[in-house]
């Protein structure tokens, strides 16, 4: 029998492994996540034993694979990532090979949508002035606003892209997108008005929130700077749950301070942790998450569930889930 050799880079519990493990005695796992988090660390005493493990893998399972990664590991065929994003580690030398990167877009979705529909929420009901008058101990009224009715612009539609949307209509507000394969405004479920990407500047201008949830390629990076900002609605809120460098954060900081829109909700920074002399850490008019909005409870559960079953299918000659097209870094 032809073992598969897979190594596991990240820390991983009891069911995690057995889940790996059971779908074929084929499968010959082993953890070296102590090899890998030394290098992360810049401790490199066991390169050389990590080394020896890498020179057989086929496939890789974990977070960033280790630096270099095609020359130490000959064998390889498969990377499959226990994140989303692969912009972290989607250098010229994996692009390049014939390796197959795949990742876990989709398993958080639903959470991070719901920490979409929660920015907006404390937009319109003004919970940031509600935790200020709490900590001031004062006892002020005032009058809310609703999202029913609402346009919320949301560029790029995918997995996030329309669980947002889905829980956009069940508030009864009126839905815009943008995705990249889009041609000509047309209409999607969930969506009135399906842009394509040279559409953005429509998009910014109808919608009273703008909500970016699309990856960090070459082609969004700065995506929204200066112009689009002043394309927006002065009474318009960006909420970005994409990545950080997806927009011009000095540009943002400006418009926030000047009003040029009238909030921001952030749950990613171009530098994270962000650092304490940020000026978004002082504004009012800004909310955010330390890039949590998918950090769900059984996240390493449910993205071995995904791993072992693209085992069962590479094991089978199907074609792998979530599978990333690395020229488009996606």
């Amino acid at each position: 029998m032809e073992v598969v050799e897979v190594l596991v880079i990240t820390s991983l519990d009891d069911e995690c492994i057995r889940q790996i493990t059971t779908v074929s005695p084929k499968i010959n796992l082993r953890d070296v996540s102590g090899f890998a988090n030394a290098e992360k660390r810049g401790d490199f005493s066991s390169r050389e034993q990590f080394d020896a493990h890498l020179a057989e893998a086929e496939i890789i399972y974990g977070p960033d694979p280790p630096k270099n990664v095609i020359a130490r590991a000959p064998k390889l065929k498969w990377i499959q990532t226990t994140d989303a994003g692969v912009d972290d580690f989607l250098d010229s030398d994996i692009i390049g090979s014939s390796v197959i990167v795949t990742n876990t877009s989709g398993i958080t979705a639903i959470s991070i949508g719901e920490c979409v529909l929660e920015m907006m929420l404390m937009f319109v009901k003004k919970m940031p002035l509600c935790f200020q008058l709490k900590q001031e101990r004062q006892w002020k009224t005032f009058s809310l606003t609703v999202l029913h009715s609402k346009t919320v612009g949301i560029v790029g539609l995918g997995s996030i892209g329309r669980q947002v949307a889905r829980l956009s209509k069940v508030f009864g507000m009126r839905v815009l997108a943008t995705r990249r394969s889009t041609r000509s405004a047309t209409r999607t479920r969930n969506v009135d008005i399906l842009f394509s990407q040279d559409q953005l500047p429509q998009l910014l201008s109808d919608s009273d929130f703008v909500v970016l949830a699309l990856p960090l390629t070459p082609e969004t990076n700065n995506l929204i700077g200066e112009e689009e900002l002043l394309t927006m609605k002065p009474t318009a809120y960006l909420i970005n749950i994409g990545r950080g460098n997806i927009v011009d954060e000095t540009a943002l900081t400006r418009a926030l301070e000047e009003n040029w829109i009238a909030g921001a909700g952030l749950d990613v920074f171009v530098t994270e942790p962000l650092p304490v002399e940020s000026r978004l850490w002082e504004l009012p008019n800004v909310v955010f998450s330390p890039h949590v909005a998918g950090e769900i409870e059984d996240y390493d559960l449910q993205a071995t569930r995904l791993f072992a079953d693209n085992l069962r299918r590479y094991l089978s000659g199907k074609r792998l889930r979530n599978v990333v097209d690395k020229k488009r870094g996606y």
